[in-house]
């Protein structure tokens, strides 16, 4: 045994039989740690609001925060009738998917010109863009009352939907403007070897290539829309036009609040949006981690 080890070389005498075990880094347990805490954070008040909203109002009230005792369905089934969940849920998702098709189409067809031009118009136009994006909804409500007015677009759809597509226009402009820039000119110029127009080489080059940047915008948009009440309430005044969400937060009261009827009506509010990312979240989780290696 002795002679065998003597004609190994140095090196191979020199490693141990048993590597030492690697360490993790100093901040691994750190940023678990904090990961666990947000995602606690994130968690028990969704948990919350779910458990409270399947408590009885006597329950709620002899221990808010104590460990429940009854739980029924009554609160989601009256919530589902005094919000009228199934119009405004239709109501909701025909203003959110036409907003952001008209986004969409209309942000991507602007931020091509903008991120290919190179005159100086076209850098004080996507400035002006920009510049649109810091401007809040509250400053302009006044304004775009009086225009929907004369334009006899009050309380129609079609007002809503021109709203959400101005208000979000800019930020879709710098999405897609930033994203085309970062595409190569060659394919371009290998379609216009083809004989490829402008409006061609949008279509079929360039328009498919901006699916991960679409995916992204579309998410962001999509929940400010759903979720927002201040454009719903004052543009709607018919209570059959309102989405979803303003009826939801209708049981608000200014004195007092009933956590068994505001919550579940918070909860049915969004189930429609959390379905369609459950079903969805591949595809959205796809085109944002594309968007973001891109």
């Amino acid at each position: 045994m002795t002679s065998e080890t003597s004609r190994l070389p140095a090196t191979a005498r020199a490693v141990s039989p048993r590597t030492p075990r690697r360490t993790g880094r100093p901040g691994s347990g750190l940023g678990t740690a904090l990961l666990w805490v947000g995602t606690v954070l994130f968690v028990l008040p969704f948990l919350f609001t779910v458990v409270t909203s399947l408590r009885t109002a006597a329950d709620v009230a002899r221990a808010p925060l104590g460990i429940p005792h009854t739980f029924t369905l009554k609160n989601f089934s009256d919530a589902f009738r005094q919000i009228h969940y199934g119009p405004s849920t239709l109501n909701t998702l025909l203003i959110t998917g036409l907003s952001c098709v008209c986004i969409t189409v209309l942000g991507s067809l602007a931020g091509y010109p903008l991120a290919r031009i190179t005159a100086g118009w076209s850098t004080a136009v996507y400035r002006l863009f920009i510049l649109g994006t810091s401007i809040p909804v509250f400053v302009v409500v006044a304004p775009l009352y009086l225009l929907m007015r004369d334009m006899n677009l009050l309380d129609t759809y079609a007002g809503v939907v021109f709203i959400y597509t101005a208000i979000n226009l800019p930020l879709a402009v710098f999405f897609y403007t930033s994203f085309i820039r970062s595409i190569p000119v060659d394919l371009e110029e290998a379609a216009a070897l083809d004989g490829c127009g402008a409006f061609r080489t949008f279509f079929v080059v360039v328009l498919p290539l901006l699916r991960p940047v679409t995916s992204t915008l579309l998410t962001f948009v999509a929940l400010q829309i759903w979720n927002d009440l201040l454009v719903p309430l004052v543009f709607l005044q018919d209570p059959g036009k309102r989405t979803v969400m303003v009826n939801a937060y209708s049981f608000i009261d200014p004195h007092t609040v009933q956590p068994t009827t505001l919550f579940p009506a918070a909860l049915l509010g969004v189930l429609p949006l959390l379905v369609i990312f459950v079903f969805f979240q591949r595809q959205v989780v796809a085109g944002m981690s594309a968007g973001a290696v891109k």
